[in-house]
């Protein structure tokens, strides 16, 4: 079962800093938020293979780990373990849930958010790249952003 308080609680410890108990990239989005799904007590699968799976071991990890593409399409096509489900509209995320942002529509996920707050039904998110506490979802104030952005809602969820 994923525990979405504890997805959240690292995301507000380790937002502008890096867990020295992980590597860290030039774009780290991804790996902070497969941090924050393990601390929430996702389970990992498909180790050795990088192609399939969501996994971390030693100095090696899946391309799901370290890719908000790769992570967005692992949670949609998953069977077992961590799973994602898309949702049509933030309205309908909780708290540890995901949002993927697709800056220029061209179907490619770029980068990858986690709610750590819902104020008024608005979702507010964490993130690493550039470092974000409790942001507003719709990331209209980053320098990525442009008309042609497209959101991806995910709903976690965790089988057996």
């Amino acid at each position: 079962m994923y525990n979405r308080q504890k997805a959240v609680d690292y995301a507000n410890q380790w937002w502008n800093h890096a867990n020295p108990a992980f590597p860290r990239f030039e774009d780290d989005c991804t790996n902070f938020i497969s941090q924050c799904l393990l601390a929430g007590e996702a389970p990992m699968t498909g180790y050795p293979d990088r192609v399939k799976g969501w996994w971390i071991k030693g100095k090696s990890w899946s391309y799901s780990w370290t890719t908000a593409n790769a992570l967005f399409w692992h949670l949609q096509n998953s069977k077992k373990g961590l799973q994602g489900r898309r949702v049509s509209s933030e309205s309908e995320l909780e708290l540890g849930d995901l949002i993927f942002l697709d800056f220029t529509g061209d179907g490619r996920v770029d980068h990858s958010l986690i709610v750590t707050s819902i104020i008024n039904g608005v979702p507010y998110v964490n993130a690493h790249t550039t470092n974000s506490y409790h942001r507003l979802w719709t990331y209209e104030d980053s320098s990525a952003y442009t008309p042609n952005i497209k959101y991806y809602f995910m709903h976690i969820t965790v089988t057996p």
